[in-house]
């Protein structure tokens, strides 16, 4: 086993690439949550770091039948990534794209990572994405190990409004005309954050936005 090789703290997101059956590597978005006590073991206010940590066990949940729930199945293991970069996020959060290699050239630092599913349950009600049979979805909840890992870069910690806006918007579009979401409540949170990330983000986080808005059929 190995060590994260940064500091996990509530849920990180990451860009997580798994092997499919054509052998190239899927890209998708995944929430990386942190072990529990892992704050309180490390320091709650303690500085990032890209120095490896000693918590081993995070979790992260799939939702529906997507080629990152299929590829954990088959393959029983992925590479999860931190990436400082919005539109490799947001290409990876909304569209189909494959690698020839696991380890993007746009990750910062990244983990191999052993999965083990942890249980499922099916979701319903006005917070679930509905599937044709049922109206409800199959959540998955997966224990993630690290076994590899390594830091590609080390950079200052920084906050960009621009950057977490870019992720709520790649949420929001996920969702739009799903039954069991309000396409026009989604759609303002669109245009909220479409507005954050061009007033507050830099010249990558304004070309992700508008890869979402892409992803949206430009109708925020």
């Amino acid at each position: 086993m190995s060590d994260w090789p940064v500091e996990l703290r509530g849920v990180t997101e990451t860009v997580v690439t798994t092997r499919g059956p054509n052998d190239r590597w899927n890209l998708a978005a995944l929430g990386v949550q942190a072990p529990a006590g892992a704050e309180r073991a490390s320091g709650e206010h303690s500085e990032p770091r890209a120095a490896p940590v000693e918590h081993n066990s995070a979790t992260a949940t799939t939702w529906g039948n997507t080629r990152t729930r299929r590829n954990f199945h088959r393959e029983g293991e992925g590479y999860v990534q931190f990436v400082s970069d919005p539109v490799v996020f947001a290409d990876a959060a909304l569209s189909i794209r494959e690698a020839d290699e696991p380890v993007l050239d746009a990750a910062d630092a990244w983990a191999r990572v052993d999965v083990e599913q942890t249980g499922a349950d099916t979701v319903g009600g006005s917070d679930a994405v509905d599937d044709e049979d049922d109206g409800s979805t199959r959540r998955e909840h997966w224990a993630l190990e690290p076994v590899e890992a390594g830091v590609e870069r080390e950079r200052p910690f920084t906050i960009n409004r621009g950057f977490a806006a870019v992720v709520e918007a790649t949420v929001a579009a996920s969702r739009l005309d799903v039954p069991g979401y309000d396409t026009e409540t989604l759609r303002e949170r669109l245009r909220y954050f479409g507005d954050v990330a061009q007033t507050c983000g830099g010249e990558r986080e304004r070309e992700a936005i508008e890869q979402v808005r892409e992803h949206a059929d430009g109708e925020w």
